[in-house]
């Protein structure tokens, strides 16, 4: 319990010491006219609370990956809450507040222009692809997630036998609308009740596991657990674990979700709160169930047999029921599955977006915004068919790849206006040997090298990266561009 809570305390702690100085080096400008009204059309650029923008940011980036990644993280012991803690503060928070306040410097922008504006048209191009790519492997990772839980759901506590397909049909046409209307007409006005939810059933289950006589929260677990690797199936701490966890502690996904908020939020002086303190309630939510798994199991042996007998869905409903009955745990249980829900249809919305600005097709009118969306869920229904465990390898990849290239781009913001570039350049130097070494290492996915070598490669081709970097931004003095300004330089860098 004291471990948990230690934990839980150094990631508010992050926010108010760690976070302020990270504004501090951004630099506000409390003056300046926010993309909600500079470019406000009622669609997408709506401007919307301060309250209301944090709690639909939340769930924008809270699908299951900080339930299922720390769920799946836990099974190499405590070590994973460590890297929950130090990912979240140092890079994760970090990454998820530069990706924010970047697009409203730059006029409400997508993360492909923007890291077009910073690291040049061929950094643009690649990740315009990548962003589009990653944000359907999302879109599929969440309908077969919630679709699956919903159907054991439904299945379980009632005489319905609902197939798979009829919920992934349901959550597939729930998407399509949410993807098309006005952003404050159903993410703007439910999301803040189901953001509520969330936090409110995630305490009440760490609170139901703390008061119960059978279980203790990490009771069966020492301080120097946090240092070893506990992993049942012998798999290698480094680099997986970093791949395995990402939402909880660093995700590329949230660069493509920031900007939707980024064109709603009223003033830059809201932004450490929704963009640095929501990626902290989502570590405290990663903290949560990683210590979950961990406690109402006891052990990693027996966590790994729930994971073997269900996936960590299994775990969710297992720890759901278990500790709340019935009527809690159907609660609990839905607040999970709110999750991959609210974030899957952003993940399509910020897809349509990105496909309008490379295309420079205004998203006003419905037409379209069809014309933009219709594609990409013909797309996401193909990779549907697609084995769950295949997508969500690629996707784990895919992801932190994306957070390395968010990252590099605000390193070479902050080169270029001569700012401590350290605070983002350290994460996006680890994280690129994280993910060359996991690559080159990965025997399914990679080339299979031994850990050792591929390692050394990682670290090489980190600080390659970084010497690219440096060449192109140090010392180029720019002047902030406000509004209007930031995004006409941006098409045309």
């Amino acid at each position: 319990m004291i471990w948990f809570l230690t934990c839980v305390a150094f990631l508010i702690g992050g926010y108010f010491i760690y976070g302020q100085f990270v504004e501090r080096v951004f630099g506000i400008n409390a003056k300046r006219q926010t993309p909600a009204y500079s470019k406000q059309d009622g669609v997408d650029y709506v401007p919307m609370s301060n309250k209301k923008v944090y709690l639909v940011q939340l769930l924008n980036i809270a699908g299951v990956g900080p339930i299922f990644g720390p769920i799946m993280g836990a099974l190499y012991g405590p070590a994973a809450m460590l890297w929950i803690v130090i990912g979240c503060v140092f890079a994760g928070a970090v990454h998820d507040y530069f990706s924010g306040m970047l697009s409203v410097r730059n006029g409400g922008a997508s993360v492909p222009t923007i890291t077009g504006r910073y690291l040049g048209n061929g950094a643009k191009h690649f990740m315009n692809v990548f962003a589009i790519v990653l944000l359907l492997l999302v879109g599929v990772v969440f309908v077969s997630a919630p679709a699956g839980m919903l159907t054991k759901l439904v299945n379980d506590q009632t005489s319905f036998n609902i197939p798979v397909i009829a919920m992934v049909v349901a959550i597939f046409s729930y998407y399509i609308i949410a993807t098309i209307v006005p952003v404050d007409k159903i993410i703007g006005r439910f999301y803040p009740l189901f953001g509520a939810l969330l936090i409110f059933m995630s305490v009440g289950l760490i609170t139901a596991i703390g008061f119960s006589s059978e279980h203790q929260i990490m009771g069966g677990f020492q301080v120097s657990d946090m240092f070893t690797n506990m992993n049942p199936n012998d798999l290698p701490l480094w680099p997986a674990l970093f791949i395995t966890i990402a939402c909880g502690a660093i995700s590329g996904f949230h660069a493509t979700q920031s900007p939707l908020m980024a064109r709603c939020m009223e003033n830059e002086e809201n932004g450490r709160f929704v963009f640095y303190g929501a990626m902290i309630g989502e570590g405290v939510i990663a903290l949560i169930w990683c210590a979950l798994a961990l406690s109402f199991f006891g052990s990693v042996e027996s966590l790994q047999a729930a994971v073997s007998d269900g996936g960590p869905g299994n775990v969710v409903y297992s720890a759901s029921f278990g500790l709340l009955g019935v009527f809690g745990g159907i609660l609990a249980f839905l607040g999970v599955v709110i999750l991959p829900i609210t974030s899957g249809d952003t993940a399509f919305r910020s897809s349509r977006l990105i496909l309008a600005e490379y295309f420079n097709m205004e998203q006003k009118t419905l037409r379209n915004r069809l014309m933009m969306a219709i594609p990409l869920f013909v797309i996401g229904g193909i990779l549907t068919q697609v084995d769950f465990g295949v997508i969500w390898r690629y996707f784990g990849f895919a992801n932190q790849s994306t957070a390395v290239m968010m990252l590099w781009t605000a390193s070479a913001y902050l080169l270029r206006h001569n700012k401590f570039h350290w605070i983002t350049t350290v994460p996006a130097m680890f994280m690129t040997t994280v993910c060359a070494s996991f690559i080159l290492s990965n025997d399914k996915l990679g080339f299979g090298l031994p850990i050792d070598v591929s390692t050394v490669a990682g670290f090489i081709f980190a600080i390659v990266v970084t010497g690219v970097v440096f060449k192109i931004s140090k010392g180029k003095g720019e002047d902030e561009l406000p509004g209007e300004e930031a995004e006409a330089d941006a098409k045309t860098a």
